[in-house]
């Protein structure tokens, strides 16, 4: 659990400092195109590639926000059945020897 979450710390960070720069260049491009109506056709699939990676961090920070979830679930949880199920197996074969 301590290297997932070391990683997922990072990852975060790393999404988060690629938003920042990304909002940045966007802010720039918007600002060019604002100028000039025809700044549109020089800088405007560069302005959708932002917005796309923006978008792609979103999907990111989901996919953690997903494992972290999960990971706090199964330890909420306690024992999983198959633990459960060892344990009664343990228990089962200790009685046995007793007998």
């Amino acid at each position: 659990m301590k290297n997932l979450d070391h990683y997922l710390k990072k990852a975060i960070g790393n999404i988060e400092e690629d938003r920042k720069i990304t909002r940045e260049l966007l802010d720039d491009v918007v600002q060019y195109l604002s100028k000039n109506e025809e700044n549109h056709r020089s800088v405007g699939l560069t302005a959708a590639k932002y917005v796309e990676t923006l978008q792609r961090s979103n999907a990111q920070l989901v996919t953690v926000a997903t494992m972290i979830q999960k990971e706090q679930d199964k330890a909420a949880d306690g024992l999983s059945d198959d633990d459960k199920a060892d344990i009664f197996d343990m228990l089962q074969a200790g009685d046995e020897e007793d007998e």
